[in-house]
């Protein structure tokens, strides 16, 4: 019987947290048979700055601890939270590995993310510390998708895989923008999370 963890890393400003994440975390765990799931807000991802009328990351935070409140196999990780200047994924990977380099470690991203990969900090090393999971997301088909994995397996050598699940077409940019229009936010995000941006007037007149 094989004993090894295997950890789940669902990355991003989660900005707000939405159902798709959830959907996401919970198709991938159930499918990859992993041990947990982390949900690990991004503190300063040096490809989304300008983040004037968002939320805090005290209040994305919040917002996370909310919505995975009710899995037993969900965590929240604040490791890039508590990381000074910028944070970039293959650091947090490789950081990981260091401290349990026993465990197995999937970091599951979006069509949209996949497809922007080459261009991240140093992709070789979070292609070499991690299997990267990817589900099809918006307007890119699975052919797509598959092509895109198969070039990545051979460019870098390592495992790239896709993940079985239906495409969920929600963007927590499109939801900022409902929510500052006063649209019902309601099905796309946990009802804890809609009370709290109600509660803290987050994205309102954006």
């Amino acid at each position: 019987m094989d004993t090894k963890k295997k950890i789940g890393i669902m990355g991003g400003t989660f900005d707000p947290i939405h159902l798709g994440h959830l959907i996401l975390g919970e198709k991938s765990y159930e499918q990859l048979s992993l041990s947990s799931v982390l949900f690990m807000p991004a503190g300063h991802p040096p490809h989304k700055q300008h983040r004037e009328g968002r939320a805090s990351d005290r209040q994305r935070v919040e917002m996370v601890r909310l919505a995975i409140a009710d899995n037993p196999h969900f965590e929240l990780s604040l490791r890039e939270m508590n990381e000074d200047g910028f944070t970039y994924t293959y650091r947090t990977l490789e950081g990981m590995k260091a401290e349990d380099p026993e465990a197995e470690y999937y970091f599951i991203l979006g069509a949209d993310s996949l497809l922007a990969f080459d261009s991240w900090m140093k992709p070789e090393r979070i292609a070499a510390a991690c299997t990267v999971v990817a589900a099809v997301r918006n307007n890119t088909s699975t052919d797509m998708l598959e092509k895109e994995l198969d070039r990545l397996r051979r460019k870098y050598n390592s495992s790239f895989i896709r993940l079985d699940t239906e495409n969920i077409d929600v963007s927590s940019h499109m939801l900022r923008e409902w929510a500052g229009e006063g649209r019902s936010l309601k099905y796309y995000l946990p009802d804890s999370v809609i009370d709290y941006i109600r509660k803290e007037g987050i994205y309102a007149g954006l």
